[in-house]
Order: structure tokens, then sequence, then C-alpha cells
């Protein structure tokens, strides 16, 4: 049965919505440059997961080379599956552009957004489907993370706002444990949470259309934690959850340098979604910290001074990696 409680008398096409759904889980994946991540994290999701879960996989390829997409679809024309689409963009729409692309041909009654350079621990999507059919105020959730060493990994995070980023987690988990449970912590049973990552986001397909899914302005970070935060304040009813039993291991950043223009793409998409949630008091107090205190670290590193530029503009959107595409011929 699907939760009722997430249905509203806005949404009356959503019983029909859910009656031609076709699958209980759309498992949608952004390739970049990274196909063999990709290919594997295909192959765990086949092999971990239960043949009761019907799954649909839609992976989406961001623009990478020629090479790379070629490597792709030769895999899932070998698997000769119905279930796997693939699709390739001509231009890298980021994150959250990648994903919002796959769920236009997403049919299931909720959404899993995996990262390519993850494997699944578990039957995770059987874990997390069962635990949202379960749990009455659960929009969104996650697995419990893991890196390649088998070591537990922060899997959930506090909203964005100004007193976090000018405290730090640890003084308001210690303030207030109940608003802020300990990150850090290894838990055994599931925890609401405010904000879960991006990296495995599970979420019901009813409440991330009700809300837009994820801010294409935003070309990398913090993406999650603005649609978290926007599932939350839409409807009080609905919550963000872990759910440590579901395990996943996740090799981080293998789509991503860490560059300088990575380090500015953060800082943009911070300023960016503060201000968007928190309102321009916020954000105006926090560029002005930031400025100041990169213009002191251009001291002590030449580096940052191009950083303390970027915070002196503004950090506005039109210096984001994504003003800077080109389209591929094929």
């Amino acid at each position: 049965m699907f939760n009722l409680l997430n249905l509203t008398t806005n949404y009356t096409f959503d019983i029909l919505y859910l009656l031609i759904m076709m699958y209980d889980v759309s498992a949608i994946l952004v390739n970049y440059n990274s196909s063999t991540f990709t290919i594997n994290c295909i192959d765990s999701i086949l092999d971990q997961t239960s043949s009761k879960l019907k799954i649909q996989i839609i992976v989406v390829d961001n623009a990478s080379t020629y090479e790379d997409y070629i490597s792709i679809k030769k895999k899932i024309q070998n698997l000769n599956l119905p279930s796997i689409t693939l699709i390739r963009s001509r231009i890298n729409t980021g994150f959250g552009g990648g994903n919002m692309l796959g769920i236009q041909h997403a049919t299931a009654k909720y959404y899993a957004f995996i990262n390519n350079d993850t494997l699944l621990k578990n039957d995770c999507l059987s874990i997390v489907y069962n635990f949202l059919e379960d749990t009455p105020d659960a929009a969104v959730c996650c697995p419990q993370q893991y890196n390649e060493h088998n070591e537990v990994q922060k899997s959930f995070d506090h909203f964005l706002s100004l007193r976090r980023e000018l405290f730090g987690r640890k003084i308001l988990e210690r303030l207030n444990p109940n608003k802020y449970p300990k990150r850090r912590k290894i838990y055994d049973t599931p925890i609401k949470v405010q904000s879960v990552p991006g990296s495995f986001l599970v979420a019901n397909a009813v409440c991330f259309d009700k809300v837009g899914g994820f801010d294409t302005n935003i070309f990398l970070y913090y993406e999650e934690t603005d649609l978290c935060y926007r599932i939350s304040k839409d409807d009080e009813r609905w919550a963000s959850y872990l759910v440590p039993e579901a395990r996943f291991t996740h090799f981080k950043g293998q789509s991503t340098s860490k560059s300088l223009a990575i380090k500015k793409e953060l800082k943009i998409s911070l300023l960016y979604v503060l201000k968007k949630n928190s309102g321009y008091v916020a954000y105006l107090v926090l560029r002005i910290w930031l400025t100041l205190k990169f213009l002191v670290k251009s001291f002590f590193s030449p580096k940052n001074f191009k950083l303390f530029i970027l915070f002196a503009k503004g950090a506005p959107l039109t210096e984001s990696l994504k003003h800077r595409q080109i389209l591929l011929k094929k």
C-alpha cells in the first residue's frame, strides 16, 4: 500500500500516477568520464538486489568522451535488459541536471540517486524500499556509507545555515543533540536526520516531484541539502532518515578533481544555497567572513587569492563551470 500520508488533496493525480508505474525503484546513475566505475556499479546493483524488487536502471552520460560513453553503451547492449536505459547528454549538466534528465525516464514509486563510484555491500535497494514503505513520514533516506577500506563514513548532515558555517557542526551537536545528532557516531537503527548525501539518496517520487526535484542552477555540491530542506519545508510531516542496515561503499570523487575550479564550484554552491534558503543577510554575513578569511590566507598561500576574488565578487552563478560548456558533436 502506498503511504497515504504523502498524498495531498492538491495532488489528485497521484493515485493515477502510481497505478501506471512499472517499477518499485528507479536507480539513476550519472557518468562523467568514469565508465569503469559506472559499469562496476551497474553490476553491483544487479548482483546485490533481490529479484523480488522490480528495479529500473537509468544511466545518464554527462558529455563524457566518446570512448568512455561507448564503453558503457557496449556493456548495456551486452546485458540486453529492457530495464536498463542509457541516455547521452551533449553537455555536462552537472549532478542535479544529470539526475533530472534521468528521472524523465523513470517510472517507479521511488527514485534512487546513486553515485557511479559506489558499490552495494548488501541488498540496499530492497532494504530502503521496505523502510520507506513501512515508515509513514519518510520522504528521503540513505544507506550507511563506507569507504574502500570498509570504514564507516559520515552518512548524513545538518541543514546548511549561517550558524553551522560560522560555529561548526560539532558545537551544534553539543548544544542541541536532539536537533543535531552526532554525525560521527555509528548507528544501529534508523535515525531521523536533516539531510542525506547525494552519493546514495532514495526519495519518494511524489515528494521529489512536488518540490521540483534538484535545483539545476546548481552545477555541483549542496544539491541534496537543498532538496531535503525544501521537502521538509513543503510539508512538516516529511522527513529524511539514515537507514544503517543498508550499506554501500563510496570511492568518492572519481568524476571530479581537487582543482581550484572545483573548490570554487563548492563555494559558489554554498553561498547560492545559503542565500536561497536562509536569506540575503545570512549570505552577506558569510560572504564578508569568507572574503576576509581568504584575503588573510592568500598572504600565506597565493593560490587562495583567486578564492578571495571570487568572494569579493559575490561568488555569482555566472562563475560556475555550468557556464563553460561545449556542445559535443556526438
